[in-house]
């Protein structure tokens, strides 16, 4: 076994007592730039003079800068190591924050939006390429299910501080409040070694880098994996961009209560990563994220009939959607440790792709909501149970493959 580099074993001697709350506090930035205004939406929208659907394209724009930004961030992170791309895409999240804050039209706020998730999405795609220089074999996705546990901190918080800051000042200083949280998140960065020296760097032409991206897709396990978290994505944010409309405008709660129902689906989410960590060695990666699908798949029809129907109010909405969000914990971690097991050593690249089709169907998911919003909480129930049995169908490739032991994960 080759030995590995003088600064990825300093960056792993930090063991938890650093590396795991500051790549938690790197991947929170794919959440906390959303969670944070959710419960503001309603009232943003209104302060704009724009309907809920333009205001769920915020989302939407958000989610395209994150998605496609990552395509530019893996290759980079292969080629010039982590910390310096990560910096840079802190800088451009600051800005993008800071413009948010001063917008004063949704056209304005999009545009702003996509310059934000440029910036947030190299802190995430790097960070999953870190677990990837630091650990492998089921370690890794052991350490991918404590990582997620962690950033689950952000979510699970994050609407309901945004609720109370959105109270006493406005949703504008939501904004501002990121602008903060990125300049500390650029502090934090110092401490933490480079885990790609210069001698494991992709010293290739970028442009050689790209064209790897089709070679990759040409893997039908490694799109398997890519299919079921673009699918689970896209019925998230659909869940992320039609529930605050389904509770505080159709169901009349009071905006500072959204943040204990969305709360309720990171504790979910927290559980299902503490299991995962825990089986996945046992009984295979594979095998709990496909039972993590069929769940969400199960939840998700049950969500469309009540949406559909009105049957059980607000309770109707809320349960099978905790449902839905819970089984992430067995999906996402598995899902992102397997695909990036099949290049290990284009790491950053194949994180990007993940990223991007995860993203990349959070766009799709969260404008459809806001293209077909009808004032119910219909269009949301269909595109999630529609999304969720579209990620079931993703798994096909693996199990046409039995021989290949799930027991592994890289």
């Amino acid at each position: 076994m080759p030995t590995r580099p003088v600064s990825t074993v300093a960056a792993r001697t930090m063991g938890g007592f650093l590396v795991l709350p500051i790549l938690g506090l790197l991947m929170a930035f794919a959440s906390i730039s959303t969670d944070f205004y959710l419960p503001a939406l309603p009232a943003m929208a209104a302060s704009l003079h724009e309907s809920p659907g333009a205001a769920a394209f915020t989302i939407s724009g958000y989610l395209i800068g994150f998605s496609v930004g990552q395509l530019f961030w893996g290759p980079l992170g292969d080629r010039y190591g982590r910390r310096a791309p990560i910096a840079i895409g802190l800088l451009l999240f600051i800005l993008g924050s800071a413009g948010c804050a001063m917008s004063c039209s949704a056209p304005a706020i999009i545009f702003w939006r996509v310059v934000q998730a440029l910036g947030a999405c190299a802190s995430v795609v790097l960070a999953r390429a870190i677990v990837r220089d630091l650990y492998a074999g089921a370690q890794a996705a052991r350490m991918m299910s404590s990582l997620m546990t962690v950033m689950a901190i952000a979510p699970l918080v994050g609407p309901g501080l945004g609720g109370k800051i959105f109270i006493h000042a406005g949703w504008r200083a939501i904004f501002w409040t990121l602008v903060g949280i990125g300049v500390l998140t650029l502090a934090a960065l110092l401490a933490l070694p480079d885990t790609l020296p210069p001698a494991r760097r992709n010293t290739e032409p970028l442009g050689r880098a790209f064209v790897s991206y089709k070679i990759l897709l040409r893997n039908r396990r490694l799109l398997a994996y890519m299919g079921t978290g673009g699918f689970y994505y896209a019925g998230t944010f659909a869940y992320v961009a039609g529930s605050p409309f389904a509770y505080i405008t159709y169901h009349h709660l009071p905006p500072q209560f959204y943040g204990v129902l969305f709360g309720a689906g990171i504790i979910g989410i927290m559980a299902t990563n503490l299991i995962n960590r825990q089986f996945v060695q046992h009984v295979g990666s594979d095998r709990l994220m496909i039972f993590g699908l069929i769940g969400a798949a199960l939840a998700g029809t049950i969500l469309a009939f009540d949406a559909w129907t009105d049957c059980g109010g607000l309770a109707g909405l809320a349960i099978p959607l905790f449902v839905y969000v819970s089984a992430m914990g067995f999906i996402i971690a598995n899902a992102i440790s397997g695909a990036l097991a099949k290049s290990p050593e284009r790491t950053g690249v194949v994180s990007a792709l993940v990223g991007c089709v995860q993203y990349g169907g959070g766009v799709l998911g969260s404008a459809s909501v806001g293209a077909f919003a009808d004032g119910t909480p219909s269009s949301m129930g269909l595109v999630v149970a529609l999304c969720a049995v579209g990620g079931v169908l993703c798994t096909l490739p693996l199990w046409a493959a039995p021989k290949e032991r799930t027991t592994r994960t890289w």
